[in-house]
C-alpha cells in the first residue's frame, strides 16, 4: 500500500488529489496538511511514499518545505509532485531546482495527474 501526503491549504484541492488518486484503483493511505510546517511533522512521524505539494500556503510554503525535506538524507529521493497555480517557466525551474520530482499546473487535468503518478510509481519499483 502506498502512503501519500497531500499538502495544500485548500481542503477542496486536497479532496481533488485524494479522489483522483482513488480513481486510479491504487491502494493508498492518505495524510493531509494545510501547510509545510504541519507536513514536516507528519513526514517525521509517518512513512510516506509520495508527496503532493502546493506552492502558496501560509506558515511554510511549498518551496521552503521542499528545501527542508531535500536537506534530510532520508528524504533525498522521496517523490514530490508540485501541484500549483504557479505556471511561469521560472516557477517551474525554481521548483525543480528546489527538489520537486515533477510539476502539475492547476486546475489539475486528470489525464496529466495519472500520467505523472504512473511515471513515478514505475520509478519506485
Amino acid at each position: 500500500m502506498i502512503s501519500i501526503l497531500v499538502v495544500d491549504d485548500s481542503q477542496v484541492m486536497r479532496n481533488i488529489v485524494k479522489n483522483t488518486f482513488a480513481q486510479m484503483k491504487i491502494p493508498f493511505a492518505c495524510l493531509e496538511a494545510e501547510n509545510g510546517k504541519k507536513a514536516l511533522q507528519l513526514l517525521g512521524a509517518n512513512e510516506v511514499s509520495m508527496v503532493f505539494l502546493d506552492w502558496n500556503m501560509p506558515g511554510m510554503d511549498g518551496i521552503e518545505f521542499l528545501k527542508c525535506v531535500r536537506s534530510i538524507p532520508k528524504y533525498e529521493k522521496l517523490p514530490v509532485i508540485m501541484i500549483t497555480s504557479e505556471r511561469g517557466k521560472f516557477s517551474v525551474i525554481e521548483a525543480l531546482q528546489s527538489g520537486a520530482t515533477d510539476y502539475i499546473v492547476k486546475p489539475v487535468q486528470e489525464k496529466i495527474f495519472r500520467e505523472k503518478v504512473h511515471e513515478i510509481m514505475v520509478l519506485m519499483r
